[in-house]
């Protein structure tokens, strides 16, 4: 077994960092797509295995609470938390199943999915994006390096270029945070244009056009 110091830790994350703050306005763009999607009455569906299934439902957390300032509940569901129907899923049709089955009950046309995996080819992870792009629905991966599967059967991808596992899940997490940022500046966004005063014929009144 291969140990590192504390040290070492930190130098891989710090290592990984510079590339993932160069690819990382992926998560400015999500945010903002994802509070129109559920501000519009849509849902997000997430999954992960293991430590990615934790990031997962740490995302539906931050949307179904809130993340800093208190605000509406939008609708997020991870999809490995339904213990029972993921264990019924495994159990009668394969483990390969459970997401896809679980994506194809709750996804709608115009809702998210957002798969996360650090090797990027979980076989359950890459049958959930190929039904929920026969459903039509976006999907979106955080995954590790690439090419992988999950990145390449994504409609957009953020990997993280690093070769340790916690690495990829730490950077994740960062990831997370800041599409519930990009989230919840949107959604402030939003509400603040909705309660712009309107004239008789609706549109913003002339003390906005100036």
């Amino acid at each position: 077994m291969k140990l590192i110091t504390p040290g070492q830790h930190c130098d891989d994350l710090a290592r990984a960092l510079p590339a993932f703050r160069r690819a990382a306005g992926v998560t400015e763009r999500w945010g903002a797509a994802l509070a129109r999607v559920l501000s519009d009455g849509g849902r997000l569906l997430v999954a992960g295995n293991g430590g990615s299934a934790a990031q997962a439902q740490h995302l539906t957390a931050e949307l179904v609470g809130r993340y800093r300032d208190d605000r509406p509940a939008y609708s997020a569901i991870a999809l490995h938390a339904d213990t029972s129907s993921t264990t019924a899923i495994a159990n009668d049709y394969g483990v390969h199943e459970v997401f896809a089955r679980q994506t194809c009950a709750h996804g709608r046309a115009g809702d998210v999915l957002m798969l996360l995996s650090t090797s990027g080819a979980s076989a359950n992870l890459l049958g959930a994006a190929t039904e929920a792009m026969r459903i039509g629905m976006p999907v979106w991966s955080l995954t590790g390096p690439a090419p992988n599967p999950l990145a390449a059967a994504s409609d957009e991808a953020l990997t993280v270029e690093a070769g340790v596992a916690a690495t990829v899940q730490e950077l994740h997490l960062v990831a997370v945070h800041m599409i519930c940022e990009s989230f919840d500046r949107e959604i402030a966004a939003r509400a603040a244009r909705s309660e712009r005063p309107r004239s008789a014929d609706g549109r913003p009144a002339e003390e906005d056009l100036a």
